[in-house]
C-alpha cells in the first residue's frame, strides 16, 4: 500500500462552519494519509442547519483551480461534490478523464431535505458527471428525485441504485433509507454485488457533513489502494469513530471541553479495540478515568452508557459481516471477540430480536 501520501482532489464548495464542504474534506483526507488538492466551486453561508446564502464561482475560476492543483502530479482519486453550475459541470468530464478513481456526490438537497441543485444542473451532473463515476454516492431522497420514483424498501432500493449503473455509474451508494423502523439502512452496489448498511445511529449519520466526509474518506482510500469494497469499509470505520458517534462541546458550555475529549477517545478505543476488549473497565482504565466516571461522560454527551454503545458499534460490525461475507457464524463470533458462538448468539439476538443466522437468510432484513 502506498505510504507517501497520494494525492487526493476534492472539488466542492466551502461552508461557514467547517462541518461540511472544502475544509472538512481536507481534514478527512489528511487525517487518512492522503494529500488534499482542492477547487472551491460555491462559498456558501451556512449555520450547519441551514444555508444562508450561496454564491457559485466563475466556470473559468473553478476550472484554472483544478488546471493548478494538477500541474505538477495527477491525482489518485477525486471527490466531486458541490458543483451547481451547469457550466462548470460541462467542462470537468476533460479535466477529470486522467484521475483513476472519480467520487461522485451531487449535492441535490441539503442535510434538511432542502432542493439546492437545479433542474439545469441536474441534468448537467446525469449528463456529463454520472457517466464517469467510479463511485456514485446519493441520499435516497436525492434518487428519488433523479429517477423520479418513490423509493421505500430494500427491493427498491436496490432496483434504483441499478437503474443509476445502468446510466453509466460503476459503482453506487445510496444513503439514508428508511426501509427498517428505527434504522437507517444505505446500500452498495458495485460489479461484485451488493451489500446493506444499517445503523440505529438515525441521528449521527444524518449529522451535517457527514456525506461529504464519507465521500472525502472513500476517495482517500481509493488513493491508498483500496478496491471499492474495501474504500467503502475503511471510510464507514473512521466515519464511525471520529464523525458519526464524535461528540464537540456545546458552544453554551453544556459539555466541557474535557469531556467531550474523554467520549471522543472512547469511540476511537472501541473502532481499534472493539475485536478483542468487550470489558468497559479496559476502556475506562486505557483513558485513565472510572467506569462509573466514564458512565456519566458518555450520559451526559449521548444519553447512553459506554456498554450500549460499544453493543451497537458490535452490532453494526456484526450485521455487516453477515450480509457482505462468507465467514460462518462461528468465524464471526471469533472475530469480534465472543469466547463462544453460543454468547455471540445471545448478544445478537438480544440486540436485534433474531438469531444471526434468521438475519443472513433475511439478507438483513430479518428482525
Amino acid at each position: 500500500m502506498p505510504t507517501n501520501f497520494p494525492p487526493v482532489l476534492t472539488i466542492t464548495g466551502s461552508d461557514s462552519t467547517g462541518e461540511a464542504g472544502i475544509g472538512a474534506d481536507i481534514r478527512t483526507i489528511s487525517a487518512l494519509g492522503g494529500r488534499a488538492l482542492m477547487a472551491i466551486t460555491s462559498v456558501m453561508v451556512s449555520t450547519g442547519k441551514n444555508v444562508i446564502s450561496a454564491h457559485d464561482l466563475p466556470p473559468q475560476l473553478v476550472s484554472e483551480q483544478i488546471k493548478t492543483a494538477m500541474k505538477d502530479s495527477i491525482p489518485r482519486a477525486v471527490k466531486v461534490g458541490m458543483v451547481r453550475d451547469e457550466h462548470t459541470i460541462s467542462l470537468l468530464p476533460e479535466q477529470l478523464l486522467a484521475i483513476p478513481k472519480r467520487v461522485m456526490i451531487p449535492s441535490v438537497i441539503d442535510s434538511q431535505g432542502r432542493r439546492i441543485l437545479s433542474s439545469q444542473a441536474l441534468d448537467a451532473w446525469l449528463k456529463y458527471l454520472l457517466p464517469l463515476s467510479t463511485l456514485l454516492i446519493l441520499r435516497v431522497k436525492e434518487a428519488e428525485i433523479m429517477l423520479g420514483r418513490n423509493i421505500s424498501t430494500d427491493e427498491e432500493l436496490l432496483q434504483a441504485a441499478q437503474q443509476l449503473r445502468d446510466m453509466g455509474a460503476k459503482a453506487v451508494m445510496m444513503r439514508g433509507g428508511h426501509t427498517r423502523e428505527g434504522f437507517l439502512t444505505a446500500l452498495l452496489l458495485h460489479e461484485g454485488g451488493h451489500r446493506f448498511f444499517t445503523s440505529r445511529n438515525t441521528e449521527g449519520w444524518q449529522r451535517h457533513g457527514v456525506s461529504g466526509a464519507l465521500s472525502s474518506a472513500i476517495a482517500t482510500r481509493y488513493a491508498l489502494g483500496d478496491d471499492t469494497t474495501e474504500a467503502v469499509s475503511n471510510a464507514h470505520t473512521y466515519l464511525h469513530s471520529q464523525v458519526v458517534y464524535a461528540v464537540s462541546p456545546s458552544h453554551n458550555g453544556t459539555y466541557a471541553l474535557r469531556s467531550a475529549d474523554v467520549y471522543n477517545s472512547f469511540i476511537s478505543l472501541i473502532a481499534e479495540h472493539y475485536n478483542s476488549e468487550h470489558s468497559i473497565a479496559f476502556y475506562a482504565s486505557s483513558l485513565c478515568v472510572s467506569p462509573r466516571y466514564l458512565c456519566s461522560i458518555t450520559d451526559k454527551m449521548v444519553g447512553r452508557s459506554p456498554k450500549q454503545i460499544l453493543s451497537d458499534y458490535l452490532l453494526q460490525e456484526a450485521c455487516t459481516l453477515l450480509t457482505s461475507t462468507r465467514l460462518t457464524v462461528q468465524e464471526i463470533s471469533i472475530r469480534l471477540g465472543f469466547p463462544t458462538q453460543a454468547e455471540f448468539a445471545r448478544f445478537f439476538s438480544k440486540q436485534h430480536g433474531c438469531s444471526p443466522m434468521a438475519f443472513r437468510i433475511g439478507g438483513g432484513n430479518s428482525k
